[in-house]
């Protein structure tokens, strides 16, 4: 009689796997990627690293104290948006601003819908979007990767002064006899100045004249341990990937003036975005059909802004687009209860049934004037 009855809600059998499992091994996923990009830029991808990290552990910290946010700091999910804001801002964003970016992307991206998995959009894609809007000048500012002296000197424009215009990149690199071509990315080389890098290069993120970001190669093989884990979907990478692949070498079919479908799938940061931040869990759908239209459309928005549009990057806002469609992708793929269809159809005939004064074809044929009843026709 003292036994007590707990009434919840679904789900009652609940995965022995955590919130806190989950993030951590993508944490642990993207501790080679980041490694990978500190070899590439020394110090300045180091202290950016830090930095971007720290600051969205703040604005995590100063929300989930005030009490009313859900989540915590032992979630790793502030921590996973520093890495991969980090990871996609340039290596000599001055560090203040990189600061300014994690802050609003767990204040703006998280914190502001209620805190972790009631987000709609990608928290580091809008800390990035909040500065390419903010700081347009210094996110486009990149620098060549493996300098000689990147690991005992910093960029000049990482240790800006706060509101402060950073120290010229160009002429920096001038006086170390670089040439600042160098310093752009693939996707503005080919945008601006039609000169396609090396393939190798690209996927191999060792080009030293290159402003490039973290391996693809070695990007989808931290993606492969998390889908093999099972804490990643392999459809949406995979339908990103793949339309993104289709779209860019019919295209090239049509017109040799763009590039094939190779250098689209490894330059820029399609792949980063399609393994990390594309399959957010929070942000992206359940249903296995509304996995491969939301990867689709991913896909194919990328190569749409980055052949037409003004800028020579477009996954940022292809995924976030992604992001704003996923609640109708759901609404449209839900699957069908087992039996409703059979039940649908023995409703339909036995709505046949029920109307004996139902004549034939050949019937109504016969009939003086068949147009009145065409309508009670048996199907």
């Amino acid at each position: 009689m003292k036994a007590s009855v707990e009434i919840r809600s679904a789900p009652h059998i609940k995965g022995p796997r955590s919130v806190e499992q989950i993030m951590a091994n993508v944490v642990y996923s993207l501790v080679p990627i980041c490694l990978f990009f500190v070899w590439q830029y020394g110090l300045s991808a180091l202290a950016s690293i830090l930095v971007v990290t720290a600051a969205c552990l703040l604005a995590e910290r100063l929300f989930v104290g005030s009490g009313t946010q859900s989540g915590s700091l032992a979630d790793f999910s502030a921590t996973i948006t520093g890495l991969l804001l980090a990871l996609t801002l340039p290596p000599g964003f001055p560090l203040w601003m990189g600061a300014v970016a994690g802050f609003s992307a767990v204040a703006l991206g998280k914190a502001l819908f209620g805190g972790i998995g009631c987000n709609v959009f990608n928290p580091a894609l809008v800390g990035r979007a909040f500065v390419q809007a903010a700081f347009p000048a210094a996110i486009a500012s990149y620098t060549p990767s493996f300098l000689p002296g990147r690991f005992s000197e910093f960029i000049p424009s990482s240790l800006a002064w706060p509101l402060m215009m950073p120290p010229d990149t160009a002429a920096w690199l001038k006086a170390m006899q670089i040439d600042a071509l160098s310093g752009a990315t693939p996707l503005a080389m080919w945008k601006f100045e039609g000169m396609l890098a090396d393939i190798g290069e690209l996927l191999s993120g060792s080009g030293g004249h290159l402003a490039l970001g973290p391996s693809p190669l070695l990007i989808l093989a931290c993606g492969a341990y998390l889908a093999l884990r099972r804490f990643m979907d392999w459809r949406i990478p995979v339908a990103v990937l793949g339309s993104a692949g289709l779209a860019a070498g019919a295209i090239h079919l049509v017109d040799a003036r763009y590039p094939d479908a190779l250098f689209v799938l490894a330059s820029g940061g399609l792949v980063l975005g399609a393994v990390y931040m594309a399959t957010d869990m929070a942000t992206s759908p359940v249903t296995p059909r509304g996995m491969w239209l939301y990867g689709t459309l991913i896909g194919l928005l990328t190569v749409m802004i980055r052949y037409y549009g003004g800028l020579p990057e477009g996954v940022m806002y292809a995924i976030l687009i992604g992001n704003a469609a996923t609640p109708l992708i759901e609404r449209f793929t839900q699957p069908k209860p087992f039996g409703q269809d059979a039940s649908r159809r023995a409703r339909k005939s036995a709505s046949y049934t029920l109307h004996p004064d139902y004549i034939s074809r050949e019937e109504a044929a016969a009939k003086p004037s068949g147009k009145r009843w065409r309508g009670r026709i048996k199907s």
